[in-house]
């Protein structure tokens, strides 16, 4: 928050002075801190919500990047390859659950940074009481590591390509080159399952690495790329070519997982399009050339849009539970049901703020059990 806006509430009738507000700002918001804030939130979202309404447990989630323009004078600000236009800027990556579009974890990257590491860490530091089984991504958070990493950590990786018409299917062994005739011009290299088995307790303990935290993805895929003959590496990229040619192939066929997969990779980009309305004030520009400043700035609009999808959530809720919307709603408009709306939002002008007045965040009471 600038000067002028630190004035501005300030000034307010809270009886707060200038000098309150920096010393909390200062002594209380921290990036541990707003992750533990956001963290509560998501958990109180997941045990508020009605099955009946939002299905019985998420398990999905879909992450991907987006540009934030910030201040040039940064080692950290740099020019991104997929934003030639914009400004310098650094890259925020937002892991969000499917069924209710609640931002389980954020991440600040620099624009070279690669993607796969950060799908990884959102899908393995959440911390929030999410079990995440699959994760959605564009071409950007796919590869073929990626593959490899994900099915050591069992979960899976759901990607959409741009140019999946071009992409190959990898044999299961030599002896398999002529026993797909029909599938031929759509077929590569064998995929070399010795070098899988040679090193499995190596990859093995790598993934224990990561799960455990004892060792990050982007130090890991760091060492690796300096040392591409290294065996773990080696039989994680085969393990990445078979997942990615199973994945391939029941894409291709599943008419449901192609659905699926746009789905979940629109619900990123409606989350997107809340921060955008939410984020409004200097042009949405991070106004800080401290790295912590930045990272703490995306908290606070995580946790600011995670309390909309909370409080939305439960206005859904109570208004579906009045008896005249018994049997309007069909299957169909429950699927389409989401917490992402700001009509109910005033960004702009005076907010009146009463410490006196609470919302009643309680939730409708359960249907009794037949």
């Amino acid at each position: 928050m600038g000067c002028a806006g630190i004035r501005s509430v300030a000034a307010g009738e809270h009886h707060y002075s200038e000098e309150d507000l920096r010393y909390c700002r200062r002594w209380f918001l921290s990036v541990p801190g707003a992750r533990q804030v956001a963290k509560t939130i998501a958990n109180a979202t997941f045990a508020a919500r009605q099955s009946a309404l939002w299905g019985e447990g998420t398990t999905a989630v879909a992450s991907d990047s987006t540009h934030f323009s910030a201040y040039d004078q940064n080692i950290f600000t740099e020019y991104h390859s997929r934003y030639k236009r914009a400004k310098r800027g650094v890259l925020i990556y937002w892991t969000v659950e499917t069924a209710g579009a609640m931002a389980i974890y954020s991440q600040h990257l620099t624009c070279s940074a690669s993607e796969v590491h950060a799908m990884v860490e959102g899908a393995m530091r959440h911390a929030t009481n999410m079990n995440v089984e699959t994760n959605y991504v564009d071409s950007h958070g796919a590869s073929l590591i990626g593959f490899g990493i994900t099915r050591l950590l069992n979960f899976d990786l759901v990607a959409r390509f741009k140019q999946i018409n071009v992409m190959k299917l990898y044999l299961p062994g030599k002896g398999d080159r002529y026993a797909y005739p029909l599938l031929r011009p759509a077929l590569t290299r064998p995929i070399r399952p010795e070098i899988i088995e040679n090193n499995y307790d190596l990859m093995i303990k790598y993934a224990t690495a990561i799960r455990q935290g004892t060792a990050s993805t982007e130090a890991l895929l760091r060492r690796f790329q300096g040392e591409t003959t290294h065996p773990a590496y080696s039989a994680m990229l085969k393990v990445g070519c078979a997942q990615r040619t199973i994945f391939l192939s029941r894409w291709l066929r599943d008419r449901d997982l192609q659905h699926e997969t746009e789905s979940g990779l629109n619900v990123v980009e409606n989350y997107n399009g809340v921060n955008d309305y939410i984020r409004f004030g200097k042009r949405g520009e991070l106004a800080s050339n401290r790295r912590e400043e930045q990272e703490l700035a995306m908290l606070c609009l995580m946790i600011l849009q995670s309390c909309l999808g909370y409080i939305n959530t439960l206005m859904i809720q109570d208004t579906i539970a009045e008896p005249e919307w018994a049997d309007v709603l069909t299957d169909v408009d429950r699927r389409g049901l989401t917490p992402l709306f700001t009509t109910n939002m005033t960004p702009y002008g005076t907010v009146q703020l009463s410490p006196e007045r609470r919302l009643d965040l309680s939730g409708p009471p359960s249907p009794p059990e037949a």
